[in-house]
């Protein structure tokens, strides 16, 4: 480990990260760039009206090929030792690309590399597949088999009885399962979003008008083969644009993202609470210290982690989808600084998936203390009984109820002796004297589905 490195993602965190970096690194956004260029490479070579250009063969597409799937680390410092002269990190993948190409038979076509092309039709296309490929790859994945785990526990717990907390105070019991089938369902409906969410790209020049394109050549549907082409990279074109691609797209998904994570800030918050309340046992790890002077902690400590990362990712994420659709006139580029960072929020994001993944694997259930609570707030079943007299007509249910539980440390048996002077039919005063706070919890084991 670096012990210099600024960002714990790189340091601390850094072997923990490795997935996002084929996606989100210095070297990934280069090779983006190079697939993207090549590629636009390609498709000149098949517009038919374009006569200087012509279609590559098998053996000069095997040789774009390699130059992409041979991308190293030696390649991208040779493009920074570039943009070192140039001072313009596209027009250093360009001239990357010139050496590359010159010594093989696509030197005919080098004029062609970035041709009629703004740099941001090149970043724009690379940052929509960066972001695509490690959704599909690593971010999405990772989500459902968090999903998954929480499923798991609901359908565990589903017939395990919890004492419900609203506004801190006693309230109707629940299961612990139905409590977490409520987080992963929550969360399926975020990640449906996630694979729903359309990536946009723009090809369209300087201004996004094609006036490079059709001053070279006039003939072309520059319309027809921007389109064809954003598509045959996977993305949605988009030919309504100034210099750059609008960003809202990216809005849209950083703003689902944050949505995701302030989900599961809610259920590490509840797991965190429920273990103070010592309703889960936390399994202990050997050689773990939970305190540097209390010998006899076990601290919920990835659950903390979790919401730490949670909250720096959404604050960069927030910072995103504000700013990143705000662009002055034309152009402007601060939009460049800020994307190189989208990487940074969607990796402490990963973080705080993986934490709590850790502490969700460390919980365990005190019955014990689960059955004890139960047992001694009683008070809950005035809802019960309440429910049932107003069935019965009785407009004074809930203030009966009230005077007698608000506020008040009552017992099983003094509700039961208010329950047997009720004027209720037989069946219906048995039930409610042999309900206790642990069989009253409603459909909560069905809808854990």
């Amino acid at each position: 480990m670096n012990l210099t490195n600024l960002s714990p993602l790189d340091g601390r965190y850094a072997q923990k990260l490795n997935p996002l970096r084929e996606y989100f690194s210095e070297l990934a956004l280069q090779k983006y760039r190079c697939i993207v260029e090549l590629s636009y490479l390609v498709a000149l070579g098949n517009e038919k009206k374009i006569a200087e250009v012509k279609p590559l063969t098998d053996a000069e597409l095997k040789i774009v090929e390699n130059l992409i799937n041979d991308f190293s680390e030696k390649d991208g410092q040779r493009i920074k030792s570039i943009e070192a002269v140039t001072n313009h990190d596209v027009k250093a993948i360009e001239y990357f690309l010139r050496e590359k190409l010159e010594k093989t038979s696509l030197k005919k076509n080098l004029p062609f590399i970035h041709f009629a092309l703004t740099s941001e039709d090149v970043n724009n296309l690379a940052y929509a597949l960066m972001h695509r490929e490690a959704l599909r790859n690593v971010l999405s994945p990772r989500l459902k088999e968090l999903m998954k785990e929480i499923e798991k526990r609901a359908k565990a717990w589903k017939n395990t009885p919890l004492l419900s907390r609203t506004h801190g105070q006693t309230a109707t019991p629940t299961t612990v399962g139905k409590e977490f089938f409520v987080f992963s369902t929550r969360l399926e409906r975020k990640i449906k979003q996630l694979e729903k969410q359309e990536i946009l790209g723009k090809l369209s020049g300087a201004t996004g008008t094609f006036a490079a394109q059709l001053a070279a050549y006039p003939q072309v549907d520059w319309e027809s083969f921007s389109k064809k082409f954003i598509k045959s990279l996977g993305l949605i074109p988009n030919l309504a644009t100034t210099q750059i691609e609008s960003h809202d797209w990216n809005a849209e998904l950083y703003d689902t993202f944050r949505g995701v994570n302030n989900i599961l800030i809610d259920l590490a918050r509840d797991c965190w609470s429920y273990i103070s309340l010592d309703y889960f046992k936390l399994k202990k790890k050997e050689g773990e210290v939970g305190s540097s002077t209390m010998p006899h902690k076990v601290n919920p400590i990835d659950f903390e982690n979790a919401e730490g990362n949670f909250g720096v990712a959404n604050a960069l994420l927030s910072f995103f989808s504000d700013k990143l659709p705000i662009s002055r006139l034309q152009r402007d580029l601060t939009d460049s600084t800020v994307l190189r960072n989208c990487g940074v929020a969607l990796g402490h994001s990963l973080l705080g998936w993986d934490s709590l993944s850790k502490g969700l694997g460390k919980l365990e259930i005190n019955a014990a203390k689960l059955a004890k609570d139960l047992e001694e707030n009683p008070e809950v079943l005035g809802e019960a009984v309440q429910t049932v007299l107003r069935k019965f007509g009785d407009n004074q249910a809930y203030e009966k109820l009230k005077n007698l539980t608000r506020g008040k440390k009552l017992t099983l048996e003094i509700l039961r002796e208010f329950i047997a002077t009720l004027p209720l039919p037989p069946a219906e005063k048995k039930a409610l004297l042999q309900l206790t706070p642990a069989k009253y919890i409603g459909l909560a084991a069905k809808l854990v589905k």
